[in-house]
């Protein structure tokens, strides 16, 4: 217990000290089971960590998801899911960040990838909101916090990691994001209202478009909507694997960017290049975490983890909201692949073990009792079964996995739209996000309390 709580401490200060996270956890990882066990050892599961990463098949849809972004942003297809937005919301006060919201999660729908989303659609909703003379805290902030929904809403990469990790239908967990991210998008429609409500002059009105106008910039969204009917309905309806999915994806992002013409063989090349280039550093940071992880199981820090949480059966709820208070922490240090790869292989037993008495928190609103817990709730089917508990609670961990981009002092999506707007301060985004992160909080609540969100769409996939 000792070792592993000194390799936490030698991790925050390597992170602290600005070393690269997959490599401060290699080095943790590896010092740790050389001193646990021995350096033979310690060496052979570096190798064998890497390697095993390297073949696994499942694994192999991270790359062409990636891919599959990459294409989609040379398409140039978030021009016209932003024009569309504008169309039915621009005239609105407010109603260029809210349109920017809007086509951000329909960006994320064909994405997967919240950096990518919100380097995109800076460059395409930032001017516009400055013609109209947005505040550029407001409008940096729709735009960062619209690029979280890049993890949440399917296809999402976090959620193939996490799949992967917990051993969870990915499918699953795709359509489990859907609800969520539809919410989110409402919550942050609502956190926009809310801003402009007390400061009117930060989001002036827009041009209001007729409705042939919105009809025939509806018309241009087809190729999103045809791309991600076919992608995830293939998915849902058992037609191909998340894998093959994701493949057919990346093919038929392909084909809408040379049908566009966007692309060159110069532009091909970039493509692969960078898609390479992010595959490498999801990677590396994947191989880091697992490292560090066999180490941490190698102590005995798992097992008491355990044995705690034994103490807190009757109210697992109390333990759920530790490690929430533990990802809000981790939050302001860590970005999120790392938090995942970090915590869900020490927090998913937990949870797990726990599952039954996940009951609905409100039941007892609607039958008059106060619900059974463990044993009861087996018997009458009220609680969560073990599938349904790592669906849902991957949905948790992924929405607070998305507040985490853009708090400080860590927040990605912050610090992306800072090298794409080198004139915004980082200050002002920061101030722009504000409003967004207090409305992932409520987001947050709700689909902790109302599991149904999350595991809705998720029940009819097989």
């Amino acid at each position: 217990m000792t070792i592993a709580l000194l390799g936490f401490a030698a991790l925050l200060t390597l992170s602290f000290l600005r070393v690269p996270i997959a490599f401060s956890m290699i080095i943790v990882g590896f010092i740790g089971m050389s001193w646990s066990m021995n350096l033979d050892g310690a060496l052979a599961n570096v190798g064998q960590t890497a390697f095993d990463a390297a073949i696994n098949y499942e694994l192999s849809v991270v790359p062409l998801f990636v891919l599959m972004g990459n294409f989609v942003t040379r398409a140039r297809l978030s021009e016209e899911l932003y024009t569309a937005s504008n169309a039915f919301l621009g005239h609105r006060k407010g109603g260029l960040a809210m349109a920017t919201i809007v086509a951000c999660g329909g960006f994320s729908a064909v994405c997967g990838s919240s950096l990518a989303t919100a380097a995109t659609m800076s460059k395409v909703a930032m001017p516009s909101m400055r013609r109209y003379g947005y505040d550029d805290g407001l409008a940096a902030g729709a735009i960062a916090a619209g690029g979280t929904l890049g993890i949440l809403i399917p296809p999402s990469v976090l959620l193939v990691i996490y799949g992967i990790l917990t051993q969870t239908n990915i499918g699953k967990l795709f359509a489990a994001g859907v609800v969520p991210g539809i919410v989110g998008i409402l919550f942050y429609l609502l956190a926009v209202r809310a801003v402009i409500t007390i400061w009117p002059a930060l989001g002036p009105r827009g041009d209001r478009t007729d409705w042939r106008g919105r009809l025939l910039a509806l018309r241009d969204v087809w190729g999103v909507l045809t791309l991600f009917v076919f992608v995830m309905g293939g998915i849902y309806g058992g037609v191909f694997s998340p894998t093959e999915a994701a493949g057919i994806g990346a093919f038929g992002a392909f084909v809408f960017a040379v049908a566009r013409r966007t692309m060159d063989l110069r532009g091909f090349y970039a493509v692969l290049l960078e898609s390479a280039a992010t595959t490498a550093m999801l990677f590396t940071v994947l191989i880091g975490a697992l490292v560090f992880a066999n180490f941490i199981n190698f102590t005995t820090f798992p097992q008491t983890l355990l044995d705690i949480a034994a103490n807190f059966e009757d109210n697992p709820w109390l333990v759920l909201a530790a490690i929430l208070l533990i990802y809000v922490l981790l939050g302001c240090v860590f970005e999120s692949l790392s938090m995942i790869l970090l915590t869900v292989p020490i927090f998913f037993p937990l949870i797990l073990e726990l599952g039954p008495g996940f009951v609905p928190p409100f039941w007892h609103l609607f039958t008059g009792q106060m619900p059974p817990m463990w044993d009861l709730v087996a018997d009458v089917g009220l609680g969560l079964n073990a599938t349904e508990v790592a669906v849902w609670f991957g949905i948790v961990v992924v929405v607070i996995t998305e507040i985490s981009l853009i708090t400080p002092p860590v927040g990605l999506n912050v610090f992306v739209l800072r090298g794409v707007l080198p004139d915004v301060r980082t200050t002002t985004i920061f101030r722009g996000v504000t409003a967004y992160w207090i409305a992932d909080l409520f987001r947050l609540t709700l689909i902790v309390a109302v599991p149904t969100l999350s595991l809705l769409l998720a029940s009819y996939v097989r």
